[in-house]
């Protein structure tokens, strides 16, 4: 995956999650998120 930074990053999942960018770029993207220990659920 590309390096990008914490905000880069939440602003890309927001993008893809609102133009339907397809289920498997949400959950790459998500993970990412996940390891970071950006997001809780």
């Amino acid at each position: 995956m590309k390096i990008m930074s914490n905000e880069q990053l939440v602003a890309a999942y927001r993008d893809a999650k609102k133009n339907d960018h397809g289920i498997e770029v949400v959950r790459l993207l998500k993970s990412e998120i996940r390891k970071r220990g950006l997001l809780n659920p």
